[in-house]
């Protein structure tokens, strides 16, 4: 529908998963978008991983829109500077700023109290979550908010109500998706007067490139790893968070979520968007309701 033709967007962390989703959805509506990360198709970060920002910048463009990939360290406050002033020198505005910046898979210690989780991994897990939302934010706003309507993006995992009233087993990795929540928050008090929004949002149980590998599956037969996990059943694809961003993005009464916590789940509900498979998937309600309440996997009313 080219709903958000013209629009400029920066995803902030769009190597892969929810990042690279969000940012082929924004393309598929029109719009021009930055895709920043570290790994290029010639340096890889430590994750050592085969995904690309070139890579997600050819499926942005492929989708529809157009995709500029930008090599970018967000812990490193020079360089997120250099990106938005290329952004404003080459279009001159901000429209759409989606905060996906994490890498912190690998330094989680699941189940494992504070006084025993690694101190230098729960600290780096922290910064990698907050202090380069923190710093993107600092640079990217002042651009944002001279033109009416922007829209800032935190993404996170998990709701506020369910990040309240559920231990997300591990301190770092629980202060990490929750401060992010808090965040958008914050965001939103700053920007309102500039007539611009700022969310947090967050997929539900996402297939990722590192989740189908978990499950030795591929995005054609996911739903293989019902085999193994029931529950999977439940799970959603990265263009699913994507559309409910490239939604928020296009809707013109946006601000009346200013300050909240939404799921792709929930919005889909709201906007009546669907993931590739024609699905809706409402991941939350159903973790609460069946995956955490001890019953049997069915996804009846969820899906």
């Amino acid at each position: 529908m080219k709903s958000l033709l013209g629009k400029i967007a920066l995803v902030a962390g769009a190597t892969r998963g929810a990042g690279r989703g969000i940012a082929i959805e924004l393309g598929a509506a029109g719009a021009t978008v930055y895709v920043t990360g570290r790994t290029t198709r010639s340096e890889r970060s430590e994750y050592n991983r085969a995904e690309t920002i070139e890579e997600t910048a050819e499926l942005v463009t492929k989708a529809g829109g157009q995709g500029i990939a930008v090599q970018v360290d967000h812990l490193v406050p020079e360089q997120v500077a250099a990106l938005v002033n290329r952004i404003e020198q080459e279009q001159g505005r901000l429209d759409i700023l989606v905060n996906d910046i994490w890498g912190a898979e690998n330094l989680a210690e699941w189940h494992v109290p504070v006084w025993e989780h690694s101190l230098d991994k729960g600290l780096r897990m922290l910064r990698l979550a907050i202090d380069t939302h923190l710093i993107t934010s600092h640079y990217a706003l002042p651009l944002i908010i001279k033109n009416k309507n922007g829209l800032i993006v935190e993404m996170t995992d998990g709701t506020a109500e369910y990040n309240q009233q559920n231990y997300r087993v591990s301190m770092f990795y629980d202060q990490a998706k929750t401060s992010v929540i808090r965040m958008a928050w914050a965001l939103a008090q700053e920007v309102k007067s500039f007539d611009c929004t700022a969310v947090a949002m967050t997929p539900g149980w996402l297939r990722s490139e590192i989740m189908l590998e978990h499950f030795k599956v591929k995005e054609d037969n996911w739903q293989d790893a019902a085999s193994t996990e029931p529950h999977f059943l439940i799970s959603e694809s990265p263009r699913y968070v994507g559309r409910a961003v490239a939604t928020l993005a296009g809707d013109p009464d946006v601000n009346r979520w200013n300050g909240q916590s939404l799921s792709s789940g929930q919005l889909a509900q709201v906007y009546g968007f669907t993931d590739v498979d024609g699905s809706q998937p409402n991941c939350w309600p159903y973790l609460v309701e069946v995956m955490d309440a001890g019953k049997p996997a069915d996804i009846s009313g969820y899906r």
